[in-house]
Parts: C-alpha cells; sequence; structure tokens
C-alpha cells in the first residue's frame, strides 16, 4: 500500500482560488491499516473568515453569469473528473478504504452529476403567468423567475467524498451561488482534488472555497447569518444539532437511515438475494440508505436466507487496493468496535449469528443475523456496518408497519410482482422514496434523493436541489398603464 500511497497528491484547503497551508498539519491515514496517505492542513482562523468574505464577494459574479458560461465551466468540471477517473478512485480507495471496483462507480457517478448539473441549469423553471383570471389582473401578466439566494455552507460526509461534493457544488454552480465547502476531516483529500478540478475548469476565485476545521468549528459555523443556506449530510444527531442553531437560514439535511426491504412471496429470489448483499455489505455498509431490516415472507424465508448466506460468505474482504476486494475496512477502528459490540449485544439477547460476526482490525465480516427483535440496536438505529437482520413476515399490511415503526424514513425496497402490493407499499411507507424490485440503497444521481422523519428533509439530485438553492421572485406588468 505504502508505494500506491505515495501517487496520491497533497494539497493545503482552498482559498480564493488557490491552494493555501499552514503550519498545523492533518495527516489523512488509510482505514484499512493506518498507512499515512496524504497530509493536508488546517484552516487558520482568519482564513476561515476569509473564505466566508471571499464567498459573499464573489456573488454578484456568479449570480451574473450567463447561463451559457456556467454551463461550460460544469461540462468542463465533468470532462476533467472523467480524465481523472482513476485518481479520484485511487483518493478514494486510500482516504475511504472504498474498494477500487466500487471506487470508481463513485468516480463515475461523481462524473455524471456534474454533466445533470450542467443540463439542470439550462432547465430552470420559470413561469409565465397571465393574472386576468381575477378582475383586479386585467391587462397584467406575471413571471415568476427564479434567483441565486447566495453563500452557500455545505458539509459533506466521509463515506461518498467526492459525489456528496458533486451533489452540492453542481447545483450551487448551476443555480449562480458560491460555496464555502468542508469537507470530512477523514476524507478531505476527494473534497480538494474536486476543487482543484473546479479552479481548472473555471469557476472564478471565490466562487468555491473549501476549508478544513475540525467538526466542532464547522458546527460554530452553521450559525453564521452570511450563509443563505446550510446543505449537510451525515449523521442524524449532528444534522438537527445544526438546524437548531443554522437561524434563519434555508436547510437541507440528508442524514441516517435503517432501510428497510420487504421480499414477497412472488420475488425473483436469485434477484433479489444478489441485490440485498450488495446494498448491505458494500463499502461495508457504510451508506445511509444500505440494506439493514429485510423482511422475507415465509413461503420464501428459508431459502431467502440462506442464498443470503451463501452470498455473504462469498464476500472477498480485506486491502481496499486490490482488484477482488469486495468489502474493505470501516472508517476507523471506533466504528468497527461499534458493529462488533452492537452484534454481541443482540446475540446475547438471543438474536442467531448465521454467518461473519468477526472482525479483523478495521474490517467486519460480512454478518447476517436472525432472531432478532425491533428493539435491538441492530434493527431500531443505524448500524452503518455490513451487517444485516432477516425475519419472516406472513401479512403485508402488518410487514409495512414494521419497516414504517423506525425513527428513519429515507428509502424503502419492496420485491413483488404484484402491482397492488407495489402502489399500497408506495402510499403506506413512511420514506423520501420506494423502491420496487431493488433494494433500498438504489440510487441514479439525477431523482429526488432525500428523506422523512429523523432522515431529514430537502432533497438531492440537481433540478431538486437548485430549486432549495434558489429563491421565485415575481415580476408583474401593468401592460394597461
Amino acid at each position: 500500500m505504502s508505494t500506491l500511497a505515495a501517487t496520491l497528491t497533497s494539497r493545503g484547503y482552498f482559498l480564493g482560488g488557490e491552494f493555501r497551508s499552514s503550519d498545523e498539519p492533518l495527516e489523512v491515514r488509510s482505514p484499512y491499516d493506518g498507512a499515512l496517505v496524504a497530509t493536508t492542513c488546517w484552516t487558520p482562523e482568519p482564513e476561515i473568515e476569509e473564505a466566508i468574505q471571499r464567498a459573499g464577494a464573489a456573488f454578484r459574479e456568479i449570480a451574473g453569469m450567463p447561463t451559457l458560461r456556467r454551463v461550460e465551466i460544469l461540462r468542463r468540471m465533468a470532462d476533467l473528473a472523467a480524465t481523472r477517473r482513476e485518481e479520484i478512485a485511487l483518493t478514494l480507495a486510500l482516504e475511504a478504504g472504498k474498494p477500487l471496483k466500487v471506487a470508481r462507480l463513485e468516480a463515475d457517478r461523481t462524473v455524471f452529476t456534474f454533466r445533470n448539473s450542467a443540463d439542470e441549469a439550462q432547465n430552470i423553471a420559470h413561469e409565465f403567468q397571465a393574472l386576468d383570471s381575477h378582475p383586479a389582473g386585467q391587462g397584467r401578466w406575471g413571471i415568476v423567475q427564479r434567483f441565486p439566494i447566495g453563500p452557500i455552507y455545505a458539509i459533506t460526509p466521509f463515506n461518498f467524498p467526492s459525489n456528496l461534493v458533486a451533489h452540492k457544488l453542481g447545483p450551487a454552480l448551476a443555480a449562480g451561488n458560491p460555496m464555502v465547502l468542508k469537507p470530512s476531516p477523514k476524507t478531505p483529500m476527494s473534497g480538494l482534488l474536486i476543487a482543484e478540478i473546479a479552479r481548472d475548469a473555471g469557476v472564478p476565485a471565490g466562487v468555491l472555497n473549501a476549508i478544513c476545521c475540525p467538526n466542532e468549528r464547522a458546527e460554530q459555523l452553521a450559525a453564521d447569518e452570511r450563509f443563505r443556506m446550510l446543505t449537510f449530510t451525515g449523521s442524524a444527531a449532528v444534522g438537527w444539532r445544526l438546524k437548531s442553531r443554522a437561524g434563519k437560514k434555508r436547510v437541507a439535511l440528508e442524514l441516517g437511515g435503517n432501510a428497510g426491504c420487504v421480499i414477497g412471496a412472488d420475488a425473483n429470489l436469485d434477484f433479489a438475494v444478489e441485490r440485498c448483499a450488495t446494498g448491505g455489505f458494500s463499502f461495508a455498509g457504510q451508506s445511509c440508505i444500505s440494506v439493514q431490516r429485510i423482511f422475507a415472507h415465509r413461503l420464501v424465508y428459508d431459502r431467502f436466507t440462506a442464498a443470503l448466506v451463501d452470498r455473504a460468505r462469498a464476500l472477498r474482504t480485506g486491502n481496499p487496493l486490490h482488484e477482488a476486494t469486495e468489502v474493505g475496512p470501516l472508517i476507523t477502528a471506533e466504528a468497527a468496535a461499534r458493529v462488533e459490540s452492537w452484534v454481541t449485544e443482540a446475540v446475547s439477547a438471543g438474536a442467531k449469528l448465521l454467518c461473519g460476526g468477526k472482525r479483523e482490525g478495521n474490517v467486519y465480516h460480512p454478518t447476517v443475523l436472525t432472531n432478532t427483535r425491533p428493539e435491538m440496536r441492530v434493527n431500531c438505529q443505524e448500524i452503518f456496518g455490513p451487517v444485516v437482520t432477516v425475519e419472516p413476515f406472513d401479512d403485508f399490511e402488518k410487514v409495512l408497519g414494521a419497516v414504517n415503526d423506525s425513527p428513519f424514513g429515507l428509502q424503502a425496497g419492496v420485491f413483488t410482482r404484484d402491482l397492488k402490493a407495489a402502489f399500497r407499499a408506495y402510499e403506506q411507507l413512511e420514506v423520501g422514496g420506494v423502491i420496487i424490485n431493488d433494494i433500498p440503497t438504489f440510487r441514479v444521481d439525477q431523482m429526488p434523493y432525500g428523506g422523512a422523519k429523523d432522515s431529514g428533509f430537502g432533497r438531492e439530485g440537481a433540478r431538486y436541489a437548485i430549486e432549495e438553492m434558489t429563491e421565485r421572485k415575481l415580476l408583474v406588468l401593468n401592460l394597461d398603464a
């Protein structure tokens, strides 16, 4: 790993169109073996203040930039990200522990997200209204246009440190808003690489500023009234705390989940098993829409569970830099220890361990549990690890209630060929997205993505994020005057 790690470029924080350094180094280490993979630096307090000021000063420039110019920049960002695909993937593998084959998929999604943002920049919805449907509106016409709101403060997590930056930055640029970006201290290099791509694509100085600061300082910045919006992806506890500090600014929160997945008696079991294995164990389960709670109809429960256990046992764990690796490490030793403790706790309380339950360093082997109860932490909280529970059900209405028996509501999956059951699930499930005949982990980056309940509010996907990042303004024309 050390030879490959040396190829990872170290960068300082990004301010005013240039990379800067300080005398406070921030070391980035591999979650797999603790090797030093890059060094950046913490942003000094005066330069955090400068970043906010520069974003404010750059607002008029980016807001007044013709749509064509913003589209050109976003397309160049997509093209540059495509040419640097392997560098993005290696960065993800080294700092996030993401297996290379999965890291390349995130690199491709990053490219798509910037391209989608360029497309949506040309399709921001404006309205033209005839107002004469009311007598007072005789001779008057209305125009409703969306305008950018101003500097946006974006906080991104460790688990998708490239694509989630794109999901915030792409729509912000498309709408004409500057941004101060605070990537996770665990995975800052991916965000700084995106900042370099933005600079090389022609994003004006000050429109994007990427700072590195401790999470405590990041929370304090949420209260700064110079930001017109806070967009945050991360844990529910932190997200709701940030909202309480955000004051009058707009807030978009994409938070946690413990996604439920229903396997109907009529499901394509081979497909469902393969997809649940992908959704539960890919990137060691470190996704807020990772499959966590599986409910299989009693008629297929034994067959489904046996096949899922076989598939989980066959997954190759280990070094994320090995091409064959399918499940790499959790992000920290603390995260791995927490997953281990929750599984141990469940087994001690009567759950049955069907496979896994083994930890090697920060790697936790894919684990399947059954005979669990809803109040166990492996069910009622977000485990954020490669662990799924599987329980039988008999009644479809009751299983929908079981899926809803959660403080979270991000996405849910239902495998069924019954169209009536599919629409019943769509009507009843308290989530932001219902995925029929696929896992809750399914996401295509242009779709409206976000949750209900403790999973947050607001939507990502370029078109929907642009709506969050713009303000409607009405113009009324009195043509009879």
